[in-house]
């Protein structure tokens, strides 16, 4: 059974439309990404899931459970986490207190996700553990968000833009991030422009195009077919 399952989603903002019957699922401990251009609809499939977004038409259902119509604090806590776009943490707080403030274990995971173990996954941010949000560098707050996401203790954890405007080495820190919590089992939904880690990366894939999927399928029959990454990806 899939962990995550979306059926026939559409959605949109006011009058226009954007989502035209999204289907998607994840199984418990698979990493899937959402790919296509800016604008096809990635993150609004995230936030019609989130329940920050409401459905026109469609489901989405968590462990079973259909979710779509709760509130998105009540989503929250059946064990979605999300990294945002733009990271969104708490500037004003440092980097222990953004952390800390997020702890929970709703799920009684035998081996959960804590302060040391956070701070041991990012040893960047051990060692500004006292430093303000605001006085970060980019990465290192894109490392504070997913180290917060990851201190709720989620069975999905979901990326947004996973990547974006990060140095190359950094981007390498996250890329690593991933593939630990890969090993360690943990389920990822990721959004990133970098198809080549991606593949690597993740199990299965799904392509937007304009609110619609295009196609869907496993690593190995995406890193076949560099014709969809150009018809689809821009690459």
């Amino acid at each position: 059974m899939s962990l995550l399952r979306i059926e026939g989603m559409q959605a949109g903002y006011g009058a226009s439309q954007v989502l035209f019957g999204i289907d998607l699922a994840i199984g418990a401990g698979q990493v899937a990404t959402l790919l296509g251009r800016n604008g096809m609809g990635k993150t609004t499939t995230v936030r019609a899931t989130l329940g920050l977004l409401p459905l026109r038409a469609g489901a989405v259902y968590f462990d079973g459970q259909r979710i779509d119509g709760l509130a998105t604090d009540a989503i929250a806590r059946l064990g979605i986490a999300l990294v945002p776009e733009g990271r969104q943490i708490f500037p004003n707080l440092s980097v222990r207190e953004n952390l800390v403030a997020f702890a929970a274990n709703r799920a009684q995971a035998a081996a959960p996700w804590t302060l040391p173990r956070v701070l041991e996954l990012f040893p960047r941010l051990a060692e500004r553990a006292d430093n303000l949000g605001s006085q970060l560098s980019g990465g290192e707050q894109q490392m504070l968000a997913i180290g917060r996401a990851l201190m709720t203790n989620p069975r999905l954890l979901i990326l947004d833009e996973a990547t974006e405007g990060l140095a190359p080495l950094v981007r390498e820190d996250i890329w690593r991030c991933l593939s630990l919590l890969k090993s360690a089992g943990q389920t990822i939904l990721v959004i990133d422009k970098y198809v080549e880690r991606l593949i690597a990366l993740a199990d299965r894939h799904t392509i937007l195009e304009r609110g619609r999927v295009v196609w869907q399928g496993e690593s190995t029959a995406l890193a076949a077919d560099h014709g969809l990454w150009h018809r689809y990806l821009g690459l």
